[in-house]
This record gives C-alpha cells, sequence and structure tokens, in this order.
C-alpha cells in the first residue's frame, strides 16, 4: 500500500501506536528497513516448509494438499494412502481392458468418466507405490495398485498409441520423400493451408536433416494426396490399368536393383584392381568380401523378382469400388489402404512419383 499507492499519490503513513511515519526520512528509512525483514521472515517460512514437505515425502508420507490419486483416500492419521474399495474395483476394470487392447473411448462408454481422466488415471505413477515430487519419484509407504510389469504393457501400449495417432493424422504421414537428399517430408499447418516440405529444411529435429541446403520444392498437401488418389482411382476403375501400373512398380524395382548391382561389382572390380597392382590398404580384402557378400543378396533378389511374376500387394477386386466409397471410409481405413498399397512417395521439385508395394500376393 505504501509503496504503490500513498507514494505514488504523495500521502504519507503515521502510526499511532508505533513510531512509523514516513512523512519524515527517518521514518521511510525505518518502512524500508521492516519491509526487507518481513520478505525475509516470509521467505523463510516458506522454505522450512518446503524442505519440511521434502522431508515428509522422502519418509513416505503423502505430501498432503492438492489432488489425491483416484485409486486412493487420504488418511490424515496416518498421513498415508488407502485404497478406496469401489474406486480401486473400477481402476483394475480400466487396467485389465486398456492391457486387452481396449481404447479410450471405449472406456469411457463403460465407465462413464472422460478420455482425459481415464489416461491420467491409468498412468498416474502413484498407483505404483511412489510418490511423485519437482520432477523425482520417492517410495511412498501406501500399496502399488499395479505391478511395475503392467505398468510398462501400458506405457508402450500409449507409446504405441502416440506414434499411431501422429502417423495416421494426415493421409500420407511418413510416405513422403525428398527425391535430392532421401529425408522425409513432413505436414505443416501453414496459416488456412497444409504444406508439405522436406526435414532437411527444418532445423528444429537435426536427427532427420539430409542436407541442411535442400532446396526442394514445398508443396500444398493436396496436390500430393491428390496425385495419389487420381492414380488410385484410375487403377479401380480400370483393371488394364491396375495391372500396368504394377507392371511398372515391379519393372521399377528390378531396374534399382540392376543399377545397384552394376554399382556393386564396380566397386569390387576397383578394389581387386587395387589390389593386384600392389595398392593394399587397411581392411580392403574385408571390404570386398562384404561387397560380394551384398552382390550376392542383390542377384538373389533379382532372380526371386523375376520368378514371383507380376502382382501387387493386393487384388484388383479388393479396390475395383475404391473410387466410389473412398468418402464412405473412416479416416483408419483410408490409412490402411495407404499402407497397404504404397512404399513411398517421392518429390523432386514438382515432379511426383509413387512406388507401389510389390509382393507375392
Amino acid at each position: 500500500m505504501i509503496e504503490e499507492v500513498f507514494n505514488k499519490y504523495d500521502v504519507g503513513f503515521i502510526s499511532i501506536r508505533e513510531s512509523f511515519d514516513t512523512t519524515t526520512p527517518f521514518g521511510k528509512a525505518m518502512i524500508g528497513i521492516l519491509s526487507v525483514f518481513a520478505q525475509l521472515e516470509r521467505e523463510t517460512i516458506i522454505e522450512r516448509t518446503r524442505l519440511g514437505m521434502l522431508k515428509r515425502i522422502q519418509d513416505g508420507f503423502w505430501r498432503g494438499g492438492g489432488k489425491i490419486p483416484f485409486v486412493y483416500d487420504y488418511n490424515k492419521d496416518t498421513g498415508i494412502l488407502e485404497f478406496n474399495t469401489e474406486r480401486k474395483m473400477i481402476f483394475d476394470l480400466m487396467k485389465t481392458l486398456r492391457l486387452q487392447g481396449m481404447s479410450y473411448p471405449q472406456l469411457e462408454a463403460i465407465t462413464g468418466l472422460d478420455q482425459a481422466w481415464i489416461q491420467e488415471i491409468l498412468n498416474c505413477k502413484t498407483n505404483l507405490g511412489l510418490i511423485p515430487h519437482k520432477g523425482e519419484l520417492y517410495k511412498g509407504r501406501h500399496k502399488a495398485a499395479i505391478s511395475q510389469e503392467e505398468y510398462d504393457e501400458l506405457q508402450i501400449i500409449e507409446e504405441n498409441r502416440s506414434h499411431a495417432q501422429r502417423a495416421s493424422h494426415y493421409l500420407l504421414s511418413g510416405k513422403i520423400y525428398c527425391a535430392h537428399c532421401g529425408a522425409k517430408y513432413r505436414y505443416q499447418k501453414w496459416g488456412q493451408r497444409i504444406i508439405c516440405y522436406c526435414y532437411s529444411q527444418q532445423k528444429s529435429k537435426p536427427q532427420l536433416i539430409r542436407d541442411p541446403n535442400c532446396q526442394n520444392n514445398r508443396l500444398d498437401s493436396f496436390e500430393i494426396e491428390d496425385t495419389f488418389l487420381e492414380q488410385l482411382f484410375e487403377m479401380s476403375l480400370d483393371e488394364n490399368k491396375f495391372n500396368d501400373t504394377f507392371d511398372l512398380a515391379q519393372a521399377d524395382v528390378q531396374s534399382e536393383l540392376n543399377t545397384r548391382l552394376e554399382e556393386v561389382q564396380n566397386q569390387i572390380t576397383n578394389l581387386i584392381n587395387c589390389m593386384s597392382k600392389g595398392i593394399v590398404i587397411d581392411d580392403m580384402k574385408k571390404r570386398v568380401d562384404e561387397l560380394a557378400l551384398e552382390r550376392d543378396r542383390i542377384t538373389k533378389t533379382l532372380e526371386e523378382e523375376k520368378r514371383k511374376g507380376i502382382k501387387g500387394v493386393t487384388s484388383y477386386e479388393s479396390i475395383k469400388n475404391l473410387s466410389k466409397i473412398w468418402n464412405q471410409l473412416e479416416f483408419t481405413e483410408q490409412r490402411n489402404v495407404v499402407e497397404s498399397l504404397i512404399d513411398k512417395v517421392v518429390v523432386d521439385k514438382k515432379k511426383l512419383k509413387i512406388y507401389w508395394k510389390i509382393s507375392n500376393a
């Protein structure tokens, strides 16, 4: 009040009982000294409270106050969390169903609890018999509601769910690559647009950068997705187009294998020539042996590709109606089609090349 109100309007503070008079220099000094000691006392109390709470937690007692975990009640007499029988039964049901593969929306329908709350309940570390505090975990005196093995399984399910959500948010997530540097393309909102661009141009994720100088084009997401859908729908309406597409796809596979086979053979020849001329470098023979093994693997794969004939990863019958029903499919079903048909989409400036999956199916 003195600092923010009285002084601002040139108002003095005079106390009848104490010798406070801010209209004099001595009075102002006294108020300043008392303020410093009051602040010191306040901070000392806070620090003692924090240390007391930390010592309590280190001894395994619940920290008191705040939100009590769903499965437990707080016993003020003992300072220890105790199971709430009814909520423990609900927790055990949710845990079992989740471990069996049930989704959060399904659990919400069964329990009547909000999905976000169910997620928080199942992933709460207090259920392991621990007490979280400022990023650290302390052994509590309360009983665990879940075993470490079950909790770890829940975390694996949670991680897989997170990856699936990220991958399935856009139709071709994880399938688009840069022709210039080989890095993946990413989706990103740009105002009202959604654009796709090379991860080498995204400096916040250095582990995904292949060439920091990559200048490959940024495209609107619909330019890439529409190209894929156009080709897919053309195949779904024309069986000859379907067969021709996978003819070319397998030809591409064989062409790439032949190109790599030629590169490997040239490397082997160059190394052998160097060795025959008396030029010996450490591990040269080991490198020749490694290349020879790779050459044999490529040759075997190439022979298998030639033997198996031209067949797509799926039959024409299974896609012939896609153009008619595509917009009626759930997004997850559309993603399943993408996963089954596409190996990758390569962006080269404004040109797009789709690599379709080939198998013995």
